[in-house]
C-alpha cells in the first residue's frame, strides 16, 4: 500500500523519498516494515502539498505545522503525531547533509507531549472474581489458583513466577526470595491467603502433579517441567474469561493491581518500590496517577456534587 502511495506523488518527491530510505537502509539497516512507516508519512505529506504546487523539499515550517495540525484534527495521537515528525525531521536533515536544501524546516517544530499512558489494571472485586475462576478441586486447578495469589500478593514478574524454585519460598518466614533484574535480591511478603494456599498446594497438589518425580520447580506442569509464560498467560486468559472480565489481560495486569491496590490502602511509595523491584522511584511513580484516577472516580460516582 505504501508503494502504491509513493506512485501517485510527483516524480521529484518520489525520487527524493527513494533516495532517502535507501540511505536508511544502507546506513542503518531498518527493517521492511520501518522503511514502509517512512514511506507512508512522507508520501502522505507529498499528496497533501502537491495542490499548491509545492515539492517537499520546498515546504516551510508553516507548511509542516499545518500538515501536522490537519492531521491532529482528523484522529492522530500524540503519539502517532510525534512519529510522523520524527519522520520529517529524519528526511529533511538527509536533505540538509546531501546539500539538497540550506535549512531543516522541521527542526523548530515542537514534538507533542506524551504522557506516560497509565498501565492497564483491575478493580479489587475483579481480581477476587479472577482468583476464585480456577477449579481447585483439580490438580493444575489448585496449583493456578496458588499461581494467581502469589502473583496478586506479590506483584512478580511472569518470568519470576514461573521461574519460581521450592527453594525461594521459606514457609515458615511467610516470604518469596526473589533476584531480579541486575540480579538484586529482595524478599517479598506473601500474606496470609497467598501462604495458606501455597501449604494447602506443596502439601497437596504439587506432589500429586509430579507423581514421584523430581522437579525444582516451584508450579510444575504434569511432564515435571517449568511452566513457560506463553502457557501462564493461555491460563491467565482462559480464567478471565470464567470469571467474565473483558479487556486485554495479562499477567502484568496483576502486577499493575498489585501496586495499585497497595497504594489506594495507603502504601508508601518507596516500599512499593522496593517490592516491585524497581531500582528507579520514577518507575514506580506512575501507579500513583492510578490511585489518583481511581479516587477521583470514587469522588464523582459517590460525592453529591461529584
Amino acid at each position: 500500500m505504501a508503494q502504491s502511495r509513493l506512485n501517485r506523488i510527483p516524480q521529484y518527491d518520489r525520487e527524493l523519498i527513494e533516495r532517502f530510505c535507501d540511505s536508511l537502509w544502507m546506513e542503518s539497516g531498518l527493517s521492511k516494515n520501518t522503511l514502509t512507516s517512512y514511506i507512508s508519512d512522507l508520501s502522505g505529506l507529498s499528496e497533501w502539498l502537491s495542490p499548491s504546487q509545492t515539492g517537499i523539499a520546498d515546504a516551510g515550517r508553516d507548511r509542516l505545522l499545518g500538515y501536522l495540525a490537519l492531521r491532529v484534527k482528523q484522529g492522530n495521537s500524540p503519539r502517532t503525531t510525534a512519529r510522523l515528525l520524527s519522520s520529517m525531521r529524519r528526511f529533511y536533515r538527509y536533505l540538509v547533509r546531501e546539500k539538497l536544501i540550506q535549512t531543516d524546516p522541521s527542526a523548530q517544530i515542537d514534538s507533542p507531549r506524551l504522557g506516560r499512558p497509565l498501565p492497564k489494571t483491575l478493580t479489587e472485586k475483579e481480581v477476587e472474581k479472577l482468583l476464585l475462576a480456577p477449579d481447585v478441586e483439580s490438580l493444575e486447578g489448585c496449583r493456578d489458583r496458588v499461581m494467581l495469589e502469589v502473583l496478586y500478593a506479590t506483584g512478580l514478574r511472569v518470568s519470576e513466577l514461573v521461574g519460581l524454585t521450592v527453594g525461594q519460598v521459606n514457609i515458615r518466614q511467610g516470604v518469596v526470595r526473589l533476584s531480579g533484574k541486575g540480579n538484586k535480591e529482595r524478599l517479598v511478603p506473601l500474606g496470609e491467603d497467598a501462604l495458606d494456599w501455597m501449604v494447602r498446594y506443596q502439601q497437596g497438589a504439587r506432589k500429586s502433579l509430579l507423581k514421584g518425580r523430581t522437579c525444582d520447580a516451584l508450579f510444575p506442569t504434569r511432564r515435571a517441567s517449568a511452566m513457560t509464560r506463553q502457557a501462564f498467560w493461555y491460563l491467565l486468559k482462559r480464567y478471565a474469561s470464567v470469571a467474565q472480565i473483558s479487556g486485554d489481560l495479562s499477567p502484568h495486569t496483576l502486577r499493575h493491581a498489585f501496586a495499585s491496590h497497595l497504594l489506594n490502602h495507603g502504601a508508601d511509595l518507596r516500599v512499593v518500590q522496593l517490592l516491585l523491584g524497581h531500582s528507579d522511584l520514577s518507575t514506580t511513580q506512575i501507579y500513583t496517577h492510578v490511585a489518583r484516577e481511581r479516587l477521583k472516580d470514587l469522588h464523582t460516582e459517590h460525592h453529591p456534587r461529584g
